[in-house]
């Protein structure tokens, strides 16, 4: 007849295996700990940096979105036109107001047009105060086409146009680099390459999309900054860098792309099979494209870091098996008051398992946690993705299963006479 002992090692339920397998763990509580990190580690890098790639990603499409999803930019095309093109100096491109005006004329629909040249990393001063910034020049209908408009004083009418009047406008962040809290700019001279220029206005804070931050720029006239900053072309008019246009709604962003495209085939005398020397980006191409590559990014970074779960499983599987050596007499004890393979295996593995479980609960507390610090200090909508929580999680579990297979299948063979005789 069975002893009690012998019975409960033989039928032992699964409550009972967890509660030896914790008892286990805990009197090795140190070591048991620094079996978890590997795991913590490895849970919280894949919630964390999931969380934050689609916070970014979220961010920065609310901020197209915010542009106007019936918004495309036409660019020259400087891969074909490299040879002609001059980058931000505007000379030589493919280009030009008259281009710009022509569409606004003659495509339906579209409800605005904007051209602009732009200058990156340009000296302004202001008293004894020298910012590099951005310098668009543009016309009347950038504010319209872009969303962005003057929160003090005003934007540069038509006379200012006509007349290449040297006034600016500034960006908000701008503002706060040149003048002290409180000052009013408006009415102040500043200077821009080295010219004078009057401050009329100070627009609205817009933030950063992407790389481009829209509240560290500065605003002047296209014609000041053609004829000023740049040089005007005479043969080819005041050349651009590119137009962005707004269409009448979403829908009829398609029929202003096709016919902004016949437009200018007709007016720079291309025809087939020639190629087109201008592109055209709407914002719901940018969108998608910044969707595929920060979703992209985001699994590239996650797969890395998914690899410290992999290396915690190993790091498992080897305190599992320094630990079938050290306990080698418990395990032959064990097996000579009646306790099964089955129950010696079930045992291991169950240690294996609530190390990488136990580890995966910590790690996606500190994961959602370090998420969450991200989203508040770098100011992004704090996303967490409930897949990544759930798989990391599964694949702790899966890792810790897998790793004690081998620690679990030595204990179980183990000859319990071989094992007494152990010091």
């Amino acid at each position: 007849m069975a002893t009690p002992v012998q019975i409960r090692f033989s039928t032992a339920s699964t409550v009972e295996v967890l509660v030896m397998a914790l008892e286990a763990l805990w009197s090795n509580r140190l070591r048991t700990g620094l079996t978890m990190l590997g795991v913590i580690i490895g849970i919280a890098s894949v919630i964390a940096i999931t969380s934050v790639g689609q916070g970014v990603q979220k961010a920065t499409e609310q901020q197209l979105q915010g542009l106007g999803t019936n918004v495309m930019v036409v660019l020259p095309d400087t891969a074909r036109n490299s040879r002609i093109n001059l980058g931000s100096t505007g000379r030589g491109t493919r280009l030009n107001w008259e281009d710009a005006r022509a569409i606004k004329d003659q495509v339906t629909t579209a409800s605005a047009v904007s051209a602009f040249l732009q200058k990156p990393n340009v000296s302004v001063v202001y008293g004894g105060k020298n910012v590099l910034t951005t310098v668009i020049g543009t016309d009347l209908s950038y504010p319209e086409v872009k969303n962005i408009y003057p929160q003090s004083g005003q934007f540069f009418n038509q006379d200012d146009l006509l007349s290449s009047k040297s006034v600016v406008v500034l960006g908000s962040k701008l503002r706060e680099q040149l003048f002290e809290p409180g000052a009013n700019p408006v009415g102040a001279n500043i200077r821009i390459q080295g010219e004078r220029y009057i401050v009329i206005g100070v627009m609205e804070s817009k933030g950063a999309v992407g790389a481009i931050d829209q509240d560290n720029q500065i605003y002047i006239p296209l014609t000041n900054m053609s004829a000023r900053l740049i040089g005007n072309n005479a043969l080819a008019g005041i050349a651009i860098n590119g137009l962005w246009l707004k269409a009448s709604d979403e829908s009829s962003l398609s029929a202003a792309q096709f016919q902004v495209t016949n437009l200018l085939r007709l007016r720079h005398n291309i025809y087939p099979p020639q190629a087109d020397n201008f592109r055209i980006i709407n914002q719901t191409d940018m969108i998608n494209t910044l969707n595929s590559v920060v979703g992209l990014f985001t699994v590239m970074v996650g797969a890395v870091a998914g690899i410290s779960l992999v290396v915690g499983g190993i790091g498992i599987a080897n305190i599992m098996l320094a630990s079938v050596v050290e306990r080698r007499r418990e395990i032959g004890i064990r097996k000579a008051l009646g306790a099964t393979k089955a129950a010696i295996l079930k045992q291991f593995l169950a240690e294996a398992v609530v190390v990488s479980g136990v580890g995966g609960v910590i790690g996606m507390g500190f994961g959602i946690a370090l998420a969450f610090s991200a989203a508040t200090i770098f100011q992004f909508p704090f996303v967490v993705s409930l897949w990544s929580v759930i798989s990391s999680f599964g694949l702790s579990c899966i890792v810790g299963l897998l790793a004690g297979v081998i620690p679990a299948n030595n204990a179980a063979k183990l000859d319990p006479i071989v094992a007494l005789r152990t010091d």
